[in-house]
């Protein structure tokens, strides 16, 4: 820490001595790393600057505890229009909670109009697809890096399920021996307890044979499908963990996970002519417009399927 981080500028001496002792507290207490604590008292210093314009003079600690829902929104719609996006403006506000949260708990003040702002809505971060030739090495390489070859036989059993009917993770693992994909369809339970039919190309079901083939434990009707070492039903930590460390043996990037192996599945048949409402079908989502967020493209991705699927594109 350096006195810079412990003394905000523009407060008043009540203030800037709290101010210290809660930086003091973040970094000696909580541990806060250099980024993080850095990224709060800027925007600490960003917030005290506000009032202080606001105000027309540095803050007390009196102003702060009266600073009203209209000061906070205030404050937020000032970084709105600077430019600040979603996530830098709920950074931000986590950073003045946190503060005065501290205040509360030590007694200092109490403001009770930080809880009535409502946190920035975070675009949801929907993975990128896998290219086809980085999606089949997943599953050729899967049973490579377990010890037992029943584990590699189920771990590749599974992606192939992932990639090859689009299913969630959770989906994929609740099932039970009973429920397995047969006759080239599967009865899925997905959110919201609704049900859903999903075809199943052969391949999906070739591997699930191989690996039921080989797997030590009894299969009955209501057993799971996808066992872990012991014989109970395979935790969703150890499935992504299995394929975490594929895809480090075999130089894959990060963004090899089992959703991505599933927004796979919805992206490739995607560019392979299916329309979209079949696609919210095949996925379970209650809506097209899910969907529609779930297949987008970036320009790269356009550009290239373009480049490749227009007869002209080559002249």
């Amino acid at each position: 820490m350096t006195d810079d981080t412990l003394t905000p500028p523009a407060t008043a001496p009540d203030l800037a001595a709290k101010y210290a002792e809660w930086v003091t507290y973040l970094s000696l207490e909580k541990h806060f790393s250099k980024h993080t604590l850095r990224a709060y008292t800027a925007d600490m210093e960003y917030f005290f600057g506000f009032l202080t314009r606001h105000l027309g003079k540095p803050p007390s600690m009196n102003d702060l505890g009266d600073a009203s829902i209209r000061d906070f929104r205030s404050w937020l719609s000032k970084k709105t229009m600077e430019g600040a996006g979603a996530a830098t403006r709920a950074r931000s506000l986590a950073s003045v909670r946190n503060f005065l949260r501290w205040l509360d708990r030590n007694g200092h003040l109490h403001n009770p109009a930080i809880s009535s702002i409502r946190t920035p809505k975070l675009p949801k971060k929907i993975p990128r697809a896998l290219p086809p030739k980085q999606a089949r090495e997943v599953v050729e390489n899967a049973d490579s890096i377990p010890k037992e070859n029943w584990i590699g036989m189920r771990d590749r059993a599974l992606f192939m399920l992932l990639y090859g009917c689009g299913l969630r993770i959770d989906e994929a693992l609740q099932l039970n021996y009973g429920t397995r994909p047969m006759n080239a369809e599967v009865r899925v339970m997905g959110k919201g307890s609704k049900e859903r039919m999903v075809p199943v190309i052969p391949v999906v079901e070739r591997m699930l044979n191989e690996y039921l083939a080989v797997v030590p434990f009894a299969m009955e009707k209501d057993t799971p499908l996808f066992r872990g070492a012991k014989g109970g039903r395979l935790a969703q930590g150890v499935a992504q963990r299995d394929l975490r460390n594929l895809r480090k043996s075999i130089g894959l990037p990060e963004s090899v996970t089992p959703h991505a192996l599933r927004h796979s599945f919805a992206t490739h048949i995607l560019v392979n002519g299916a329309d979209l409402r079949t696609i919210q079908e095949l996925l379970g989502h209650a809506s097209v417009s899910t969907t529609q967020r779930y297949t987008d493209y970036d320009n790269a991705q356009l550009m290239d399927i373009y480049m490749k699927a227009h007869p002209r594109a080559k002249d």
